[in-house]
């Protein structure tokens, strides 16, 4: 279940254990997720060991709430895993801006996955796609004859679709199988179900079976999001006129990004820094999330572009919206075997993996909202370097109260801030 309120004034200015405790109570989360917060998120070798192949240590990575996010008239708390500074708190902000207007609100398609076989050496595709079509009924129902949980629930195999493929080694058939996995990612699932039925379709096109695996592009997946700001909102000292400035800035940054591969890149990183970074966070396979993501623009456009569409209504509010592929599950993966994925699913409250998929789009938009504005108002290095200045502290060979020191000189420092200016000030610091 979501929390009552996601606006948690001062969590900045807390203690790590303060704010996990606060949170920990909000979320109503058990002692055992608290356990595995508290534990650096870290698994045993054991767990490690059954992950993946050679294993030799773990790796800790930061887990951040991200607060004020109001998704379909509820409250989230949304746990970020990221290396990088001013990713969590741009995206707090942002949510916080839109809520005049009800915050976020999302809409999702069923959680529909493609499994492709690839079939060669077929002499009459007009004749293999006519007997494939023909048995498409038998051929879902031999897809759904197993034991199974995701069809138990309604899952499964609904469609089958042929594709015509021209490449430079000749033609070749696709088979699509649309396949609902639940609140599974459905990998697993996709894979082992193309592979059983892969003899069938041998026989029926005369071809040869040859690749049998999920496709990580799912379009049939979608998730979408739309939120509207006002310009009051979107000010820095909330006058009217200076929101219009803002958004307007915002609108030409965008445009940027629109007809610009190169600017566009950067543009969608940083949607990915938020959607990563939850993907992350919550045990999902944030890798096949961004592959999805960013093939995505090219497939809907025809070209590659900006993953997200921002607007001016007649009201002069910045409507930002983002509609993106988004396989995700709560069932199965590192989301059942790693103790900290468990602990961010139990912080977030999700029922459904569609519900993640949406919260997962709100968080790109709001991030990449983030940074539009700091591009468009005062420059990206600003948040960057402010939240970035005790690691500059602390990479020079700062320890202690020389950390804070440090840091609070080069907040305040005016002129152009790098690494061996840092390191000049602590032997200054040191030698006086």
């Amino acid at each position: 279940m979501p929390v009552a309120n996601s606006r948690i004034k001062g969590l900045y200015t807390m203690s790590v254990e303060e704010r996990r405790n606060l949170v920990a109570e909000a979320c109503r989360l058990s002692k055992e997720h608290v356990d595995a917060l508290s534990s650096h998120g870290e698994l045993d070798e054991a767990a490690a060991d059954r992950m993946i192949e050679n294993v030799i240590g773990t790796m800790s990575l930061p887990v951040g709430v991200a607060t004020n996010f109001v998704i379909d008239e509820k409250a989230y708390l949304i746990p970020f895993c990221v290396e990088e500074s001013s990713v969590v708190a741009a995206a707090s902000n942002m949510a916080k801006r839109c809520l005049a207007k009800g915050g976020f609100t999302t809409s999702n398609d069923q959680p529909v996955m493609i499994g492709q076989l690839q079939l060669l050496d077929v002499k009459d595709m007009t004749r293999a796609i006519q007997a494939i079509d023909s048995e498409k009924d038998a051929l879902m129902a031999f897809c759904n004859d197993v034991p199974s949980r995701m069809i138990a629930l309604g899952g499964g195999c609904k469609d089958i679709t042929t594709h015509r493929l021209t490449t430079q080694l000749g033609e070749m058939l696709v088979v699509h199988f649309l396949v609902d996995c639940r609140d599974a990612m459905g990998a697993n699932a996709v894979n082992t179900m193309v592979e059983r039925v892969a003899p069938r379709m041998e026989a029926l096109s005369g071809g040869r079976a040859h690749l049998r695996i999920l496709s990580n592009l799912a379009a049939h997946r979608l998730a979408r999001v739309k939120a509207t700001f006002t310009p009051e909102e979107m000010a820095s000292d909330g006058t009217h006129q200076n929101g219009l400035d803002i958004i307007q800035g915002i609108l030409e940054a965008h445009a940027f990004a629109v007809e610009d591969p190169y600017r566009a890149t950067t543009h969608n990183k940083g949607i990915m820094n938020a959607i990563s970074s939850v993907a992350l966070a919550c045990g999902q396979d944030w890798r096949a999330i961004e592959a999805g993501c960013h093939a995505w623009p090219s497939v809907k456009h025809g070209r590659y572009t900006s993953m997200s569409s921002w607007t001016q209504d007649g009201e002069g509010n910045l409507v930002g919206e983002m509609e993106l592929p988004m396989a995700v599950g709560i069932v199965g993966g590192a989301s059942k075997v790693h103790p900290a994925a468990q602990a961010n699913l139990a912080i977030l409250g999700v029922e459904t993996a569609q519900e993640l998929a949406g919260i997962m789009v709100c968080a790109g938009l709001a991030q990449n909202l983030g940074a539009l504005r700091a591009l468009s108002t005062k420059g990206i290095q600003a948040g960057h370097m402010k939240l970035h200045a005790k690691n500059m502290a602390v990479s020079a060979g700062a320890v202690g109260d020389e950390i804070e020191l440090l840091a609070a000189r080069l907040e305040a420092h005016d002129g152009h801030r790098s690494q061996s200016l840092v390191e000049t000030w602590l032997n200054e610091l040191r030698n006086s």
